[in-house]
């Protein structure tokens, strides 16, 4: 893989044990002083907290980096929806184009004007999305096109936009690393912000899930993601994993941990030839040079960005999030009806 291609790492003090740099901890510092000020600011109502006037669920992280946000999305729409909500979904659309410009995301978009995550949201639940750089103006925007509960998909810290719920979700390999403020460890907030979050979700590895699920603390909701699945980029026959067990396949991944979803298909007996890319990575079909004429397995983020040049032999592989019956129980319970 060249250089250009590698995807940025964190800071190896932020996980391994390490102590970070003395000039870490000196930016840390003044983040912090940033963070309480602003926490302060919409606390105390100077500034204002804006609401839709229906529901907003807020789902988001503590931790710089991917998660597990976006599968979490889905379920949480395809869930409200099932259960007599019309759901829609608020996000700023990371990495796209003309930042600037509000739109509706829809099936078909060009990724690089929708944004990977909300193209891939739309396309898999077809419910209303709407990017925009000020969540508030797209939680109206949704309620003024007539859905009765939004869906923020980050947006943890974007405090503007008031909110009835809001769900943290944590790498359970990762946790919070060294439990320290940007750039001396991962966190964007506090650990104590957490508490403010009526549910948390922990994110489970593949090959050592229940080892992690036994380590999930009090209040934590495990969340597996299963992929069972490989479907044609071209159209086709949709086939089980378990059909390339025994196989070697190219493996692509730009998310925040490319490693997550390498495990995935190690763990169906899949022989994985791994190309990691950065997160929200604008591919071309230079990317796909290999230089051997294998299957090509990617996840659902990628392929959004991959269809208009796919080739035969190319598949995604879809991934539904699944979490407990008791988390959506308690979920649905605290969301209002606003009438």
């Amino acid at each position: 893989m060249s250089q250009a291609r590698r995807p940025a790492r964190p800071p190896a003090w932020w996980y391994d044990g390490s102590p970070p740099p003395w000039h870490a901890r000196v930016v840390s510092g003044l983040y912090a002083a940033v963070v309480a000020a602003r926490r302060w600011a919409y606390r105390t109502g100077w500034r204002k907290r804006l609401h839709p006037g229906v529901p907003v669920i807020v789902v988001g992280n503590l931790v710089a980096g991917g998660s597990g946000k976006t599968p979490l999305v889905i379920a949480l729409v395809e869930r409200l929806r099932a259960s007599g909500w019309t759901p829609g979904v608020a996000s700023r659309g990371h990495g796209r184009k003309d930042a600037r410009t509000a739109r509706w995301v829809v099936p078909g978009d060009d990724p690089t004007l929708a944004g990977d995550e909300p193209l891939l949201i739309a396309t898999r639940t077809g419910v209303q999305v709407r990017v925009d750089r000020d969540r508030v103006a797209a939680a109206r925007a949704l309620a003024a096109a007539g859905c009765d509960v939004v869906v923020c998909d980050d947006g943890l810290q974007h405090y503007r936009l008031a909110r009835d719920i809001e769900i943290e979700v944590l790498d359970a390999r990762r946790r919070y690393g060294n439990g320290l403020l940007m750039p001396a460890g991962p966190l964007r907030e506090p650990l104590e912000r957490a508490a403010d979050c009526a549910f948390r979700v922990l994110n489970l590895g593949v090959a050592d899930e229940e080892a992690l699920a036994a380590q999930a603390g009090f209040g934590e909701w495990p969340m597996r993601l299963h992929a069972g699945a490989a479907v044609p980029l071209q159209g086709g026959r949709v086939q089980p994993l378990a059909a390339f067990a025994g196989q070697r396949v190219h493996a692509v991944a730009g998310i925040g941990d490319p490693e997550r979803f390498f495990a995935t298909l190690r763990d169906a007996g899949i022989a994985v030839v791994p190309h990691a890319f950065p997160d929200h990575h604008a591919y071309g079909p230079g990317d796909f040079a290999f230089g051997s004429p294998l299957p090509v397995l990617m996840t659902e983020k990628d392929a959004v960005k991959c269809r208009a040049f796919a080739q035969p032999g190319w598949h995604v592989v879809p991934a539904d999030a699944q979490l407990p019956e008791a988390f959506w129980v308690g979920l649905l319970a605290k969301l209002p009806r606003h009438d």
